[in-house]
């Protein structure tokens, strides 16, 4: 759920030189307002290095290809992939590129795990989790009836993507594998467990203070707000508060321009920060004042939040979505001791505690 529609106009049409090695495709995203992901290409001594790579779709994967070209290399030329987080928008075309290739392609442990799941787990079990959700939430039964049809309906019980399984490691503070850069890699959990930036260190000198451009992926854009969902059903899972721990350790870095994976680049990183920190402080508040006023289940919470549609005008998946992202922001107050469970009821209901 992002908190404003994307700009069209702001969305490169073109393969783009950036300078310094840096190059941008836009990635076509079929049949989504967000139009494209932009997918950077590092040059190395070692060939082209793609910081993601598009949806898994042959219009995507025909972009990706003639903006090689146009670079003056090919697919078949790519060294390696660089996932900042495992959704489809970012990783679904890396299958393909890697059987062009041979690339080796790098991730963080914490989403590479989340491709194992997918790769692995029966089809059937999605769909059972997912009921498991909204029944926990106290959603209506026509609600749990239309994730029902609306699969059956599609033929298939959940997505299958072929997503490519990472073979190297992206750890936070370790340089990338990009021959002749310094392409230093910050993990910026929220968005997913296991997403990460990537900071190329440009500047003169050495150390923390040495200034570069930051591909931020899906952690940083210039004009909506990524969607933060609670993945892990564990007591100690907070996402919205690891992206916004996330967003203060970017604000303090001496980035000069943000190279985001959707939108177009912009500078002034640290604005940009505190203009989506207040954003979900001001949801936080609201949503404080809601369970002061009277006890709700998460159902009852997602559906009285605010936004960028009416609940009315969703669809199950961003229905599912909003859920998601309604359970981070009551996480969240409850890990500050501001909410907590007032019932032991099915489904649970929630008050403020402070």
């Amino acid at each position: 759920m992002t908190a404003t529609e994307p700009d069209e106009t702001s969305i490169d049409s073109a393969v783009t030189d950036l300078g310094g090695g840096v190059w941008t495709i836009p990635v076509p995203i079929p049949d989504n307002p967000l139009g494209n992901t932009l997918v950077y290409v590092l040059e190395s001594d070692r060939g082209p290095v793609l910081v993601d790579a598009g949806w898994d779709d042959p219009r995507s994967l025909a972009a990706l290809t003639s903006g090689l070209t146009a670079m003056g290399t090919s697919l078949a030329d790519v060294h390696g992939v660089i996932a900042t987080h495992n959704h489809p928008d970012h990783h679904g075309l890396t299958y393909a590129v890697v059987e062009a290739s041979g690339a080796w392609v790098a991730m963080h442990e914490a989403d590479a795990a989340h491709v194992e799941l997918i790769n692995t787990s029966p089809r059937s079990r999605w769909l059972e989790h997912h009921l498991e959700v909204l029944r926990a939430a106290g959603a209506p039964q026509e609600a749990l009836d239309a994730l029902t049809s609306t699969r059956k309906a599609s033929g298939v019980v959940s997505p299958r993507f072929r997503l490519a399984t990472p073979d190297r490691n992206l750890v936070h503070g370790e340089l990338a594998d990009v021959a002749g850069r310094d392409v230093r890699i910050v993990w910026t959990p929220g968005h997913t467990p296991g997403h990460v930036c990537l900071f190329l260190e440009e500047g003169v000198g050495t150390g923390p203070d040495r200034a570069g451009r930051l591909l931020s992926g899906d952690h940083l854009l210039p004009g909506i707000t990524p969607h933060i969902g609670l993945y892990d059903d564990t007591d100690e899972a907070d996402p919205l508060g690891d992206f916004l721990a996330s967003l203060a350790k970017v604000a303090a870095m001496p980035i000069t321009e943000v190279l985001p994976a959707h939108q177009h680049i912009f500078t002034d990183a640290p604005t940009r920060v505190a203009e989506i920190t207040a954003l979900h402080e001001e949801r936080l508040v609201a949503l404080h004042a809601r369970l002061a006023a009277t006890p709700l289940t998460l159902w009852e919470i997602a559906v009285g939040m605010d936004w960028n549609r009416p609940w009315s005008e969703l669809g199950v998946q961003n229905r599912q979505i909003a859920l998601s992202e309604a359970a981070a922001h009551l996480r969240h107050l409850v890990k500050r001791g501001q909410a907590g469970a007032v019932s032991t009821d099915d489904p649970i209901r929630y008050g403020a505690t402070a």
